[in-house]
């Protein structure tokens, strides 16, 4: 073509639907390096590939997990997680432990893999169990500086003590004492906590950031009610299994040190705690079905 602008053809490009076991949905996960050269992992190239997704099981799908080599020693693959929010937003600045472990197991390495999340900067080690569920370790030291960004143990939200900690997602933990009971009560409650704690931390009170769950110490141990994107989260988030055990190994904070698996709704999640990094055990995901999704190239001179 001669004069104007002129645009390829839409090549189609794999990608792989994987569903890890606890989380709200499953997460379509792409290769970098299986992209159409040229292309950019922007906003309206996702809603174009999410938009595909209208034809197939998924159409809701609102979790994409981009991958590739990580080029940096040490590390096997480089992980970047994109949260599709209501209306069709995308948010760029999440973790999810969940769709890391989906990239792990899209890619089909054996043994241990290590994974460098972009987004977050975390280092995450995962190792096969003998079963095939995988022990995801955080390699940072849950009293790193950092891991609680106000400098507090405990901060006071609308007369609410919380703990903020930062660690594979930023999470703000409830001690359930002050809450109410009702499901639709504590759930707009916890809201507008989340909301307070995103503007002490500099976030938009609409973005995914921080998440929020309740915290609840018994004789039976801790349990957890927690608030995803969307709704109530059916267990707990991966990051927010870390994040959890990281605030228990903190003095001061609402979270007690975990001593046995955490319960939630939907089950129990099983947590330790090492002086250089956390640990979430028994993680399960798999391959649902292989797509091939067309890519939008940008136009060309």
């Amino acid at each position: 073509m001669t004069g104007g602008r002129g645009v390829a053809p839409a090549p189609a490009t794999s990608a792989t639907v994987v569903r890890a076991e606890d989380a709200p949905g499953p997460t379509l996960v792409l290769r970098v390096d299986q992209l159409p050269v040229g292309s950019l992992v922007l906003g309206d190239e996702l809603a174009r590939l999410r938009d595909a997704l209208a034809g197939t099981a998924y159409p809701r799908l609102n979790k994409i997990a981009l991958y590739g080599d990580a080029g940096r020693s040490g590390h096997a693959l480089g992980y970047r997680f994109v949260q599709v929010l209501p209306g069709g937003r995308f948010d760029f600045r999440a973790g999810c432990g969940h769709s890391l472990l989906a990239c792990v197991v899209a890619e089909g390495q054996p043994g241990p893999v290590t994974v460098r999340a972009v987004t977050t900067g975390d280092t995450v080690l995962c190792e096969p169990e003998d079963d095939g569920a995988y022990t995801l370790s955080f390699l940072r030291p849950p009293t790193a500086p950092g891991t609680l960004p106000t400098g507090r143990p405990v901060d006071v939200l609308h007369g609410v003590p919380v703990s903020i900690v930062r660690y594979g997602n930023p999470y703000v933990f409830v001690d359930s004492r002050y809450l109410p009971d009702a499901e639709e009560a504590l759930r707009d409650r916890l809201l507008v906590l989340r909301a307070a704690a995103a503007r002490l931390l500099g976030y938009s009170p609409h973005s995914a950031l921080p998440k929020i769950a309740a915290v609840t110490d018994s004789p039976r141990g801790i349990s957890v009610r927690a608030l995803t994107v969307g709704g109530w989260h059916p267990r707990l988030a991966l990051t927010g299994a870390a994040a959890l055990a990281a605030a228990g190994a903190l003095a001061g904070t609402v979270v007690p040190a975990p001593s046995g698996p955490v319960r939630t709704p939907g089950g129990t999640v099983t947590v330790s705690i090492a002086p250089d990094r956390v640990r979430v055990h028994h993680k399960r995901a798999e391959v649902l079905e292989m797509l091939e999704l067309p890519w939008r190239i940008h136009a060309t001179a």
